[in-house]
């Protein structure tokens, strides 16, 4: 599928200083819940980007990814710094630490990522097959096309082509849904299979709420995923049950996939919230 440039990139890359990448957030990356905010899955990707490019190591791989969101991610200028928090020849524990510029134009820290970084070996002889972990997920072609336009208005839901395979059911049954990115992530460097995988995972929230986003907001704190396989082609499969607790808390489990069959697992804390 050939990238749009009508609605993206999500970041626009701008001068490196003092050991911080700058970045530009375009309207792309406008989330759901706020016009002046940024969706969670574009500022995640651009961690994950981040980690992955950091003092590359041939036989290596992001294994898991942590996000926490400290705060709102305004609309607005940004800059990023990655680090080796636990270093290690065979293991080592990177961290990135993104800030966005506020309305006073103070730079916030709004977020923090750290992911494992392990070295790699040929596994494949004992590989679980596709299906053993879990259920396969259907195909997106067997899936409706999902146009976000008759409910949201522009940003990073239309920068995601949607492929909706069955809505969360209060039965128990978890929501279904593919999606794959329209844009980049910043200017016309390519995606990475990780890099593609992050800009769909922190929809998962929305794809697994059985509660009405006109009635109730459901923002999440944090995200984790675990890779256990590099996804391979361009959608990421959700297969996602958010619950709701009974204090106002919630929390959101998804299996994630490929088109070939899952591909990890993440969670996400939630704050639930009558509108």
């Amino acid at each position: 599928m050939a990238m749009s440039s009508s609605n993206g990139p999500f970041y626009k890359r701008g001068p490196e200083a003092d050991g911080w990448q700058s970045f530009t957030a375009t309207q792309a990356t406008v989330g759901v819940w706020s016009a002046s905010t940024q969706h969670g899955s574009p500022p995640a990707a651009l961690l994950v980007k981040a980690l992955e490019e950091f003092e590359p190591r041939a036989n290596t791989r992001i294994s898991r990814v942590v996000v926490e969101i400290l705060g709102p991610l305004p609309v607005s200028e940004c800059r990023l710094r990655t680090w080796v928090e636990r270093p290690g020849r065979r293991i080592q524990l990177l961290g990135a630490e993104l800030q966005a510029e506020g309305a006073d134009g103070a730079f916030r820290t709004v977020a923090k990522a750290y992911g494992w970084r392990l070295e790699t070996s040929d596994t494949s002889h004992v590989a679980d097959a596709p299906g053993v972990v879990h259920d396969p997920l259907l195909p997106p072609h067997e899936g409706e096309p999902w146009d976000p336009a008759h409910t949201f208005g522009p940003g990073y839901i239309s920068a995601i082509e949607w492929s909706s395979i069955r809505r969360p059911s209060r039965s128990g049954k978890p929501g279904q849904t593919w999606g794959r990115p329209r844009v980049l992530l910043v200017d016309d460097e390519p995606l990475t299979p990780l890099q593609r995988l992050f800009t769909v995972v922190d929809s998962a929230n929305g794809i697994g709420a059985k509660l009405d986003i006109r009635e109730w907001t459901y923002l999440n704190t944090d995200l984790t995923v675990h890779i256990h396989r590099l996804p391979e082609g361009e959608w990421i499969g959700l297969s996602a049950k958010t619950t709701a607790g009974p204090d106002g808390i919630g929390m959101c489990s998804a299996v994630i996939y490929d088109e070939k069959g899952p591909v990890g697992r993440s969670a996400q804390t939630l704050l639930i919230s009558p509108r």
